[in-house]
């Protein structure tokens, strides 16, 4: 296996390259090439990459011993001969390792990046004054190599070069996510199993706000999976009497807050085919479909759940997947400006709040070392759970006026074009979907966090969640789960279609929940995507195990009255588990039936890529579980960094409706404008366009 280090003069490449080489030497035999000793003199630059691929790379890669020649740097000309032995892994280190003529034979690309200014300093005090009179004329050559060649975004590894201690220990650990080096590095993979999950349990209902607030409100990335319409139970043994009443069941019994900090903490992003996971210092590319790069990381159990932690999350990946990310299960690819396709943190510690127990958990990984960092997060996690800081006086938010991308009448013309594709017998249910934008000042002042705090006081909901990454959050509550595998193999799907707006007056909000029981269109919307999920889950499930033990019930939300069903199964023994994702995902309640041709007319009618609204939201843990609701009822949040609008803050709020042959357009209208009023009431916000019934 060839990997090269490369990076310009004074990154730090020799330094990572000779300590990888030690690290890497535990389990393989390993070289180690120079490229300083190659180069024909302070002008040898693309004469010294040219040898280099001709007399060292080529021989290697047909695994032979390379013979080459040393530059004599006092004589000025050849040297006496070398050789580098071919070995499993060899490391070939220097400016233009990694040049376009070399990249067809290597395994592995690592490029150093660093500040000018300490590249030269640390250049200098390490080949002493020798190198200063000739740092520039070999800083220009490195110009004119790089303005036609760019190996730092080929590059399957960016380290950040000076940022602390080098980091050989993280650059081993990303070799072993790269697909080219999953055999060879088998036994340092089997390393990274080997972690132990701790919980510590403390009797405690703490305001979940103040104590996501007084933890998170300041993590770069975290993420809250909020289950925020639970009733919550006093702690075990209070001394209050009578409980406050049941959570709702499993669906709400558990918030999660965490975020990407600690030893362990990444940050992920898949963006056309290539996620990148950052940690620390160190950019890992994966250039391999998502769906491939999750069951890696997450399909196998790593973790047993620790006794008395009911929840099935163990740390592990928190976060979104796109609904882009339909190029990947029979979607086409439609390409656009905006957000990853998926994002996730890992988190190798959280917070689990169990709403029914009245008890918290505070969970943490470990590899067995000590750790200041994690003794450090669990003693400031217990001050908070125990007294956390009061929530700050409510922010006066700013009121968005939000824009339509389909005027009123656009929008009834895609619905008859739906229904004519129904007509055609092209489908039998399509999820239309338009969107909402408003833009807001960069002085206007708009807090991610919260906004998200008004979602859910307006709208409470079992699966909500606030995700916030560099540069943009995601705030939902949504009431839907999309799917659910629990460790021990248990599928479960709940999807939602039918929906009601509330309504002030008890004897007109018991009709319109009537109205939704006994509606035969919702009822047949509703029964098609169960059957799309039966046919879904199928593909992964035990023959004979799928069953739909909930069929077209109504749940009450504070906004909407909802049609939802349950369908059950058991997972294959061997069945990979990210297939299982993969097989249901985007959700068949967001797309329609048939799935593949329904998303292909959407395509057509839509013409905008829909981001994370319709996909999925939740945990991968590393118990082998998930758990994760409908991106629905969202307001996504991203910073505008162009040059004209530095420091404003872009809003997008996706709703739509399922159309079928005998869906009223003015009535599909009315339904998105119901579906909006949850975000846009706590916001303070209107549906844009004249007021009115239909309009």
């Amino acid at each position: 296996m060839l990997i090269a280090i490369d990076g310009r003069s004074g990154a730090g490449k020799t330094t990572l390259a000779v300590e990888l080489a030690a690290l890497l030497r535990e389990h393989h035999t390993v070289s180690l090439f120079h490229l300083e000793d190659i180069y024909p003199g302070w002008d040898g630059l693309d004469a010294g990459i040219t040898r280099y691929v001709e007399h060292v790379l080529t021989p290697l890669r047909a695994g032979r011993t390379a013979r080459w020649n040393a530059w004599d740097w006092v004589r000025g000309e050849d040297g006496a001969e070398r050789t580098t032995t071919a070995a499993e892994i060899v490391l070939l280190e220097g400016v233009g390792a990694a040049a376009a003529a070399a990249r067809d034979r290597l395994d592995a690309v690592i490029w150093v990046e660093a500040d000018a200014e300490v590249r030269q300093r640390t250049a200098i005090e390490r080949d002493g004054d020798a190198y200063a009179p000739y740092w520039q004329r070999w800083a220009h050559q490195e110009d004119r190599w790089l303005a036609a060649d760019d190996p730092g975004t080929a590059a399957d590894v960016v380290v950040q070069g000076h940022r602390g201690p080098p980091s050989p220990q993280a650059v081993r650990l990303a070799l072993t996510g790269l697909p080219s080096c999953t055999v060879l590095l088998a036994p340092e993979r089997a390393g990274r199993r080997g972690l132990t999950l701790e919980a510590e349990r403390l009797e405690a209902v703490p305001d979940a706000a103040a104590l996501f607030s007084t933890l998170y409100r300041d993590a770069p990335a975290a993420a809250w999976l909020d289950s925020s319409d639970a009733v919550v139970q006093p702690p075990t043994g209070s001394p209050t009497g009578s409980p406050a009443g049941p959570a709702n069941g499993e669906r709400n019994r558990f918030s999660i807050m965490a975020d990407a900090g600690g030893a362990f903490g990444q940050l992920a992003q898949h963006r056309g085919g290539v996620t990148e996971i950052v940690a620390g210092p160190v950019t890992t590319r994966i250039r391999e479909p998502f769906f491939r790069w999750l069951d890696d990381v997450w399909g196998r159990r790593a973790v047993r759940v620790p006794d008395g932690l009911a929840c099935d999350f163990g740390l592990g990946w928190l976060g979104y997947l796109g609904y882009e990310l339909k190029r990947e299960t029979g979607g086409a690819d439609l390409p656009g400006p905006g957000l990853p396709d998926a994002a996730l943190l890992f988190a190798g510690r959280a917070v689990v709040l169990d709403h029914t127990d009245g008890a918290v958990f505070l969970l943490t990984l470990s590899d067995g070392r000590p750790d200041a960092d994690r003794d450090a997060w669990r003693a400031r996690a217990r001050a908070a759970v125990t007294s956390p800081d009061p929530l700050p006086a409510p922010a006066r938010l700013p009121v968005p006026r939000f824009g339509a991308r389909d005027t009123h009448a656009a929008y009834l013309a895609k619905i008859r074009q739906a229904q004519a594709e129904i007509t055609e017998g092209n489908t039998y249910e399509v999820c239309l979907t338009t969107s909402l934008a408003a833009q807001l000042d960069a002085g206007e002042g708009l807090d991610p966090l919260d906004a998200y705090l008004r979602l859910r006081a307006v709208n409470p909901a079992p699966f909500a969640h606030f995700l916030r990454f560099p540069g943009f959050a995601v705030a939902s509550t949504s009431p839907e789960r999309f799917l659910r595998l629990t460790t021990d193999g248990h599928m479960q799907a709940e999807p939602i279609k039918g929906t009601r707006g509330r309504s002030a007056d008890p004897r007109a909000d018991a009709a319109l929940l009537e109205d939704l029981r006994t509606s035969a269109k919702d009822r047949a919307e509703n029964i098609m995507i169960v059957d799309l999920l039966r046919n879904d889950l199928s593909h992964h499930a035990v023959p004979g195990s799928v069953t739909v033990s909930r069929l077209c019930a109504i749940e009450t939300y504070a906004t909407v009255h909802q049609m939802v069903s349950t369908i059950d199964a058991r997972l294959r023994p061997g069945s990979a588990r990210a297939g299982v994702v993969a097989s249901a995902f985007p959700a068949g309640s967001m797309t329609g039936a048939p799935k593949i041709s329904t998303m292909a007319i959407l395509d057509r009618l839509e013409q905008a890529p829909r981001g994370p609204y319709s996909g999925a939201a939740g945990y991968f843990s590393l118990t082998g579980a998930t758990d994760l609701a409908v991106i629905i009822r969202t307001l996504v949040m991203q910073e505008d960094r162009g040059a004209e609008d530095d420091g404003a803050t872009r809003l997008l709020l996706g709703v739509g409706g399922a159309i079928t042959a005998d869906s009223d357009p003015e009535e599909e209208w009315a339904e998105v404008r119901t579906k909006a009023h949850g975000v846009l009431s706590a916001l303070g916000s209107a549906f844009p366009g004249p007021a009115g019934p239909g309009r």
